[in-house]
């Protein structure tokens, strides 16, 4: 394996660069929901769509009803216009869009909305604010 140089001090946090950033920027874009917020979304016809590893829906649980997309193949099946794509997406349908705790969501959620899907947003916290607020999931595993 090729020796990975630490960042120096001067490059840490350098200019309009590194994930703080991009997340800030993502999150410009989206008016992101309360767990509360999303269970309302999906009871009036938005989906849920839960991103997190299969590992983590095996031990953590899941959203009944959500739809499960791994993140490495997401944009491909969110591109509305794409052969891949899930049915039943259109550009002004909600699309709330799940991880563990709010971060790789926010980021999924933003190129949701580039790729055409205007009502795209992610679930504040994730699946464990989702959790904590006493709603509905499966039950993990054994």
């Amino acid at each position: 394996m090729p020796h990975i140089p630490e960042p120096r001090e001067e490059q840490v946090g350098f200019g309009p660069y590194g994930i703080e950033h991009l997340l800030a920027e993502s999150r410009e874009k989206l008016a992101r929901v309360s767990p509360h917020e999303a269970f309302e979304i999906q009871r009036e016809g938005g989906l849920i769509i839960d991103i997190r590893p299969e590992a983590d829906r095996l031990t953590g649980g899941e959203i009944p009803g959500a739809l499960t997309v791994e993140r490495i193949v997401l944009e491909w099946r969110l591109d509305p216009s794409g052969s891949h794509r899930l049915t039943g997406l259109h550009p002004d349908r909600p699309v709330v869009l799940v991880c563990n705790e709010g971060y790789a969501s926010s980021l999924a959620a933003a190129q949701a909305q580039e790729l055409g899907l205007t009502k795209a947003t992610d679930l504040a916290g994730g699946f464990h604010a989702w959790k904590q607020a006493g709603l509905p999931t499966t039950a993990a595993a054994a």
